[in-house]
């Protein structure tokens, strides 16, 4: 086969959120594959290697979008996964709206060869993050009052893609578990400093949740899973302009999933007690921070690891969340992780990286 040839038909992937727990995991999983040629683009950047080119970019500068996306003209495939935190719904929408129209535009106007964009949304589209809404939720559910930016964002590329030979994907995770620092959504991290220093403190481990949320139906979506089912949505055309749920495959309750993390910490439980994790572990810096001294950790200061408000908010649902993951395995994907082997192995790497002791 010709160098040309093998070049027309190597797939360009640029991955939009690169340094977020989503698409790190994405990246990760697309290095395996020997036809990707891989772009990071993140306000952080990254340092760059043979099959990963970083680019630090703000998204919400369209002249330095197209300045430095100018030389990405080979692009085939848009993983969007892009998310700048807000703290309310409706001031969500205007940054992450912004940001999608820019990289799409500015890439659509220079990739001829642009095949498909895959935009990673949640199970917000389902209105979950309101209150209790209709479980199983799935894909053809029926929309709820906005202001939701990830509806705006799939109305864009639904009216953008009209017309045009690429096509797209919506993937619906539900809390999604890897491994990332300074994640604003990074609910096994919290988990494990909240355990870590419990045990110091020499405390048992307490669920911090809402009264009622410890004993409902929960689902998560593991990241190399995700990952996974990302780019297989991406490339298989029969799911080209579809929306899916992605998730692990399993259900949990927090009174079962609970002693089974303390027990991974070598601490008791003690029974459920409503506190906001914002306040009572705002003070725990100077702690954390001889806790790094003394167990010889990575010297990661605390904001980095925490995302004690993304927590408060998962333990606050005291309403079941799941989605129906049919279609994807009706469509074709039959991947799946056993929720708890995936919270163990979390932790596992957390350890070997030494971020926690």
């Amino acid at each position: 086969m010709s160098e040309v040839l093998v070049a027309k038909q190597k797939k360009v992937a640029l991955v939009v959120g690169s340094q977020g727990v989503i698409g790190r995991n994405l990246i990760d999983y697309l290095v395996t594959l020997p036809d990707w040629e891989i772009i990071g683009l993140s306000r952080r950047g990254g340092v760059s290697t043979d099959r990963i080119q970083y680019i630090a970019v703000d998204l919400l500068n369209v002249e330095e979008c197209r300045q430095k996306l100018s030389s990405l003209s080979h692009t085939t495939h848009i993983f969007y996964a892009a998310y700048q935190d807000k703290p309310t719904w409706a001031e969500l929408v205007t940054p992450n709206l912004a940001m999608l129209i820019n990289v799409v535009t500015v890439v659509e106007d220079i990739a001829p060869r642009l095949q498909h964009v895959s935009l990673m949304q949640g199970y917000k589209v389902y209105g979950a993050h309101l209150g209790p809404f209709k479980t199983p939720a799935r894909e053809t559910d029926a929309g709820h009052m906005p202001p939701e930016f990830n509806v705006d964002q799939q109305q864009f590329l639904e009216e953008r893609q009209k017309g045009k030979s690429w096509t797209w994907s919506a993937i619906r995770p539900s809390v999604v578990g890897g491994f990332a620092l300074g994640n604003p959504m990074n609910l096994a991290m919290v988990i494990a400093v909240y355990a870590s220093i419990s045990k110091e403190l020499n405390l048992p481990l307490r669920f911090p949740g809402k009264q009622g949320a410890y004993d409902k139906l929960l689902e998560m979506t593991d990241a190399g899973l995700l990952a996974k089912a990302t780019v297989w949505a991406a490339t298989e055309t029969r799911c080209a302009n579809q929306a899916f749920n992605i998730n692990n495959g399993d259900l949990f309750r927090w009174n079962e999933m609970w002693p089974e993390i303390a027990r991974y910490f070598e601490l008791e439980t003690a029974p459920p007690l409503p506190m906001s994790l914002s306040v009572i572990m705002a003070d725990k810096e100077l702690l954390w921070n001889r806790m790094i001294e003394k167990y010889n950790l990575a010297l990661h200061s605390y904001q980095e690891v925490s995302s004690w408000g993304f927590g408060d908010f998962v333990f606050s649902w005291d309403y079941d969340m799941f989605a129906d993951g049919s279609k994807a395995r009706r469509f074709g994907f039959h991947e799946y992780v056993e929720t708890r082997e995936m919270f163990l192995s979390i932790f596992d790497d957390l350890r070997q990286r030494k971020v926690i002791p």
